[in-house]
């Protein structure tokens, strides 16, 4: 044994896979060798190693480099796979809430007036509704870039056939919806109510941008239309709305109340940027960011109107109101035909393939805001009329329901475009 003792200077070895480790095989390969070296002592004892520790002993200061990728016959599985599918949930889900802030918060908002209308009506009491719509049109104003505005005068017959849709030939339709019969009949006179609106503040010409269209030119009908809008929207309600429902509007109150809650707080938030550089950057650079604290504002509208309504809901069945939705749908698509078809029939007018209405970022900006009506305006009108066309929650409930639908909706027909695009480069290619 000295003999050999003295031959083997140092001998590597390695520990044996334990045999009650649970199952799960340890990856005991990437561990340093341990060496042996002959004591005079005791010839066959291991002495403690600085690399586990000191005097520990040897099988404590073992432990594994990392999880095992290994699957075992017992049906056990791999961690380290199941984290990494759990993450790419978290990632699907937050990316997914990301991308539809909007749709969520109008939701989540109604929802809880349902279920805790407590809140809802203490915010009604102090009228949190008319700060959320204030603080609406700022953000939008901050928002607003000069150069945009500018870039779409090239397109104007395009924005003027847009204009012409959102303030004129869609207010017409308002006739022939409240011809329709429906329990409670606030969901058909709401619905009467947002055809009379001018297109969305944000929606339109994020869909705009999305597809490749023309962004100035949304940007332009956006605030023209919302601008007009402050003049049309109450002759609108005068003659369609309430010359059906033997209600005198009053008009200039109306009016009024539309420039102060929606034109000055819009012109306020554009002056603030134009005056100060740091703040334009700052809100480019956090769009997205601003975006959101527009959609919760927004969200408040509805939470409030439903907290404050929930009696009147309940007595609601639910055929009425998936009628209301359906016809809210119905009616979006009407909108959407109707713009195409004048996109098409314009376009041989004014040049043909050369034409303004020809180009398909034209086209398609004009398509996506002109069908699309807006829902803070909307709100904004309802709070203002106090009742004199119906309870002001069951007059906001659909129209809450016809924007979620009108941004689904048109979310499809630009992927359906994406699509078309792709195609089309790809025949292209050689």
């Amino acid at each position: 044994m000295s003999t050999l003792a003295g031959t083997i200077k140092t001998l590597a070895l390695r520990p044996p896979i334990p045999a009650g480790d649970g199952g799960f095989r340890r990856n005991w390969t990437s561990l340093p060798p341990i060496s042996v070296r002959p004591s005079s002592k005791c010839r066959h004892s291991i002495p403690p190693s600085p690399q586990f520790g000191g005097t520990r002993p040897i099988m404590r200061s073992i432990r594994a480099t990392g999880r095992s990728d290994q699957v075992d016959g017992g049906g056990n599985y791999d961690f380290s796979a199941t984290d990494s599918l759990k993450v790419s949930w978290v990632r699907l889900i937050s990316d997914f809430a990301v991308a539809n802030f909007l749709p969520i918060a109008l939701i989540g908002g109604m929802t809880l007036g349902l279920t805790n209308p407590t809140l809802g009506c203490l915010a009604h009491r102090y009228s949190l509704s008319k700060f959320s719509t204030f603080g609406i049109f700022i953000i939008s104003g901050l928002m607003l870039r000069s150069e945009e505005v500018g870039a779409a005068v090239e397109a104007w017959p395009a924005g003027m056939l847009g204009l012409v849709s959102i303030l004129l030939l869609t207010p017409f339709l308002s006739r022939f919806i409240l011809k329709i019969q429906l329990v409670p009949q606030e969901f058909i006179t709401g619905l009467a109510i947002f055809c009379c609106m001018p297109t969305t503040l944000s929606s339109g010409v994020a869909l705009t941008n999305l597809v490749g269209g023309n962004p100035a030119l949304a940007l332009a009908m956006t605030v023209m239309s919302n601008l007009l809008g402050m003049i049309l929207v109450p002759i609108s309600l005068s003659n369609y709305i309430g010359a059906g429902a033997g209600i005198d509007i009053p008009t200039m109150q109306l009016f009024r109340s539309l420039i102060t809650t929606l034109l000055v707080p819009l012109i306020v938030g554009k002056v603030f940027r134009d005056t100060f550089d740091g703040v334009a950057k700052y809100v480019d650079q956090n769009r997205r960011f601003f975006s959101m604290m527009s959609s919760i504002l927004l969200s408040l509208v509805p939470w409030i109107q439903v907290s404050k309504s929930r009696p009147l809901f309940l007595t609601v069945t639910p055929v009425s109101f998936a009628i209301a939705i359906g016809l809210g749908i119905l009616l979006h698509l009407i909108l959407l035909a109707i713009n195409t078809l004048a996109v098409k029939i314009l376009s041989p007018l004014f040049g043909g393939k050369e034409s303004v209405f020809a180009k398909k970022e034209n086209s398609r900006a004009v398509i996506i805001v002109a069908s699309q009506k807006t829902l803070p305006v909307m709100v904004a009108v309802v709070d203002q009329l106090n009742g004199a066309l119906g309870e002001p929650g069951l007059l906001v409930l659909p129209c809450v329901a016809s924007h979620i639908n009108q941004i689904i909706i048109d979310s499809f027909l630009v992927n359906l475009w994406l699509r078309k695009d792709a195609m089309v480069t790809k025949t292209k290619e050689p």
